[in-house]
């Protein structure tokens, strides 16, 4: 056999052990050559608005002066199921070549090890870059327009008072606290669902159809913050802090409020989400390099004058996390017992 038969009969048993040239070329490039003139998505899995679309955006004006060759970042917004369209589809139908990532929503990895019907995925196995917030300075709130009665939450212990409270569907967080707040804290609530997104349950709340919302602070002070400068709005209590936050010291948290073990142990599992806020992601099986190059390029991203300086412009809090401690956060979830997870998974059901 000559020379070039014996090479191209190689190529030949090369290309059926490795999948076409286009494949394995790709695979073998440095990230610096892969990333050079590439767009790269992020998904985001909310409508445009929200603190989840900001952020990412956020991240895509920063992200790539970190990563080797310097790709193009583009955002793209794929509302659904409250982020479980984005999370399955970055799972199983994204590109694993380093090209897609995702601003997930904090709640969408817990849902999985809740047994969420819907949740295909195993959140142990996407490549977590990190979170840019675990919560430091941020606080869920019960959040009221500043006409309302009641003007601390013991106001909503008695009889006489009530709060009307918009919620997304059911596994959204704004309807699973208000939830709490209803049945575990014994608050005078009343939950009405089918809203999308904290942009247009204040718009409700402008027009006196709701009395107001659970809600994050970092949301509210980017999302509506002209109208939370004018005072338009009183936050009663807060939800995903172990201790007062230090700007509202007067405002109890839903820990302090728990009246049993039980309880507290719901709200503590409720809360783990919290601690990686504002979580990012890309699919499970990114070569080893880009995946690395990805991690390593977002927490400098979160150390970068520029980057913190906009973020604080925006309301933003950057306490952030790396993607291990985003796992060591999954595997204390998965941890929880049973019947604490069956008790949550109820409070999150239709019908309610």
């Amino acid at each position: 056999m000559s020379a070039s038969p014996r090479a191209a009969l190689l190529l030949f048993v090369c290309s059926l052990c490795c999948g076409p040239p286009t494949a394995w070329q790709a695979a073998a490039q440095s990230v610096e050559s892969f990333y050079k003139g590439r767009t790269v998505t992020m998904l985001v899995g909310t409508s445009p608005g929200g603190i989840n679309d900001i952020s990412a955006r956020l991240v895509a004006r920063h992200l790539w002066r970190f990563i080797a060759g310097n790709p193009n970042i583009i955002v793209q917004n794929n509302p659904g199921g409250g982020g479980l369209v984005t999370a399955n589809r970055l799972y199983f139908n994204s590109d694993k070549d380093g090209s897609v990532l995702a601003k997930l929503e904090r709640a969408v990895p817990q849902l999985a090890i809740q047994g969420h019907p819907n949740a295909q995925f195993d959140p142990a196995k996407f490549i977590w870059l990190g979170s840019l917030s675990s919560y430091a300075d941020d606080a869920y709130l019960m959040l009221v327009n500043t006409q309302h009665a009641a003007k601390t939450v013991v106001d909503l212990k008695g009889p006489g008072i009530e709060v009307v409270l918009g919620a997304d569907n059911a596994a959204s967080s704004n309807l699973i606290f208000a939830v709490i707040a209803k049945e575990v804290l014994g608050l005078n609530v009343n939950v009405v669902r089918g809203y999308t997104g904290a942009a247009p349950l204040f718009l409700a709340m402008q027009r006196g159809e709701l009395d107001g919302q659970m809600v994050g602070l970092s949301s509210v002070r980017t999302g509506q913050r002209d109208l939370w400068t004018r005072g338009a709005f009183r936050p009663l209590m807060a939800f995903g802090r172990t201790r007062r936050h230090a700007e509202f010291p007067d405002m109890p948290i839903g820990r302090e409020l728990a009246g049993d073990p039980g309880a507290l142990s719901l709200i503590e599992f409720a809360e783990l989400p919290f601690f990686m806020a504002l979580p990012f992601a890309a699919p499970p099986d990114v070569p080893p390099d880009r995946a690395k190059a990805l991690q390593t390029a977002f927490m400098a991203m979160c150390r970068d004058k520029a980057f913190v300086e906009e973020a604080e412009r925006l309301g933003i809090d950057v306490s952030p996390i790396d993607g291990d401690a985003i796992l060591i956060l999954l595997a204390r979830t998965a941890a929880t017992p049973s019947e604490v997870i069956a008790r949550y998974n109820a409070i999150g059901g239709e019908k309610r």
